[in-house]
């Protein structure tokens, strides 16, 4: 049965992408950390990240050091917290939230009544913030 996140790429389900390439897309997160809480994921649907061939490994981490540039620029926070859980949907995805503390990455503080709004406003950011950077792969 395909991911959640491989129905949306498909356009089966709705998602509010920020990139795309051939190797990945970004989304925003529906329930963030913090606003700009963006998810980076392979096409290729993969249940764990060690089982990432090594250039697509590589692939994800080069497009969220650009997410996570943009994010930067978008949000000006102390860092942009990076990691990799893999327990909520069994394919890979890169999880990158603009933070300020390390508690920021703290899964009991996600926001499960984020609105269309504010994730609509946060991906108009990210998608911003990758332009004025230089990226290419902006989402529409």
């Amino acid at each position: 049965m395909p991911s959640i996140f491989t129905r949306m790429m498909k356009g089966e389900m709705s998602a509010r992408f920020v990139w795309k390439d051939e190797v990945c897309i970004a989304i925003m997160t529906i329930s963030p950390l913090r606003p700009g809480h963006v998810l980076v994921i392979p096409r290729q649907e993969v249940d764990h990240w060690l089982d990432l061939d090594d250039a697509t490994a590589a692939h994800l981490l080069r497009a969220a050091k650009s997410i996570g540039r943009a994010l930067m620029h978008a949000y000006r926070p102390t860092r942009v917290g990076l990691m990799i859980a893999g327990l909520e949907v069994r394919h890979v995805h890169v999880h990158l939230v603009p933070i300020d503390h390390v508690n920021d990455l703290d899964f009991s503080r996600q926001d499960p009544n984020a609105t269309a709004i504010d994730l609509d406003r946060a991906a108009a950011s990210v998608r911003e913030g990758l332009r004025a950077i230089g990226c290419k792969e902006v989402a529409e």
